[in-house]
């Protein structure tokens, strides 16, 4: 099923948020993010954390750094999925989840943090991996439901520290 048989033609953000938040498909996508939160907490928590001790410095820094970065990551997921959890349980109107405070903003990977004699974890990779393509889907549907309800989405201020960060410790 595509997006644009998802909604009904021409409604406004408020319909298409309130048909999408009781469609069986918000249901599966909430299922697969709050697991996918799961399964990355339970990871961080124990093999995550022998996975790291593994690493050289260079190394642990970009394990810190990349399991900081899924971890924003998911929370906004989850902080979406949640909103529209809300709306269909009728606990936040639909005008309500349009304001710009819930939307998704871009989510800015980095491919290069890994040292070039390093390469993360296979299983965080997987979860990087995952959690790339669940968001990526998350925003494709936040910009298809909320396209004519004004106002930008700020850009992520989390985003903006890691790249101050990044470029901080990449000076020499």
């Amino acid at each position: 099923m595509t997006q644009s048989t998802l909604f009904s033609a021409g409604t406004g953000p408020a319909v298409r948020a309130r048909e999408f938040a009781a469609s069986e498909m918000f249901e599966k996508l909430f299922s697969e993010g709050m697991e996918l939160v799961e399964e990355t907490a339970s990871y961080l928590d124990g093999p995550g954390r022998a996975d790291s001790k593994q690493l050289d410095r260079a190394g642990a820094l970009s394990y810190a750094t990349e399991s900081m970065k899924l971890t924003t990551r998911l929370m906004q997921a989850a902080s979406w999925l949640l909103a529209q959890r809300a709306v269909a349980e009728g606990e936040m109107s639909a005008e309500d989840a349009t304001d710009g405070k819930y939307r998704l903003g871009m989510d800015r990977p980095t491919d290069n943090l890994w040292p070039e004699d390093e390469s993360p974890p296979a299983y965080l990779g997987t979860l990087v991996e995952r959690s790339r393509s669940l968001y990526a889907r998350l925003k494709r549907i936040d910009d298809n439901l909320y396209s004519d309800a004004g106002g930008e989405v700020d850009a992520n201020p989390v985003a903006d520290q890691m790249a101050m960060l990044r470029g901080a410790f990449s000076q020499s």
